[in-house]
């Protein structure tokens, strides 16, 4: 985490409440840790989403079905550590912290909130590839082959969001780390 070193110091003064930014700043970490987990997965597995579609384009049933359950799988475990992250982030948020770092923790929360509804929307259509590709049945292969185009816009969509939280996140911590202490 950049920027919040000097600006999480707590203060235990006589004339204020005690500031527990840095307590904050400490369970951030923690949920980056989580993230970097997840990151993990996600870059060790990436290359199934690429084999995912060469093996609809070649409708080879058996292949999507063994991939598509992996990916469940996989998404399944990424959103565990996305969920600690997101109790950690909403942990930091019930601390008296100063006002720059609750809004920098409600952009770390929206970029989350919005990666967690992506890959929500990957795993759903993960499960229905795994449950129902079926290439010799017609209809049903263009209805599950149009919920996984749909699904898969609705994650690029979700992935934008969660950037441009995190890239508001960023630029927080980068102004509040150029302010004079």
């Amino acid at each position: 985490m950049i920027g919040w070193g000097a600006a999480c110091r707590s203060s235990t003064g006589l004339l204020g409440p005690v500031d527990e930014t840095a307590d904050a700043a400490q369970m951030i970490m923690d949920a980056n840790a989580d993230l970097k987990e997840i990151r993990k997965l996600y870059d060790a597995n990436a290359y199934k989403r690429e084999a995912l579609k060469s093996a609809m384009a070649a409708d080879d049933a058996a292949e999507v079905r063994k991939i598509a359950d992996e990916l469940v799988y996989l998404i399944n475990d990424g959103a565990k550590f996305g969920k600690s992250a997101l109790d950690k982030i909403e942990e930091a948020r019930g601390l008296k912290i100063n006002e720059d770092y609750a809004d920098y923790l409600r952009l770390k929360r929206e970029a989350l909130t919005n990666q967690l509804n992506a890959f929500e929307e990957y795993r759903q259509a993960a499960r229905k590839l795994r449950d129902n590709y079926n290439p010799k049945d017609k209809q049903a292969h263009a209805e599950v082959k149009a919920d996984f185009e749909r699904r898969s816009e609705e994650f690029q969509k979700q992935m934008e969001k969660a950037r441009e939280y995190s890239i508001q996140a960023n630029e927080l911590a980068k102004e509040v780390s150029r302010r004079p202490q």
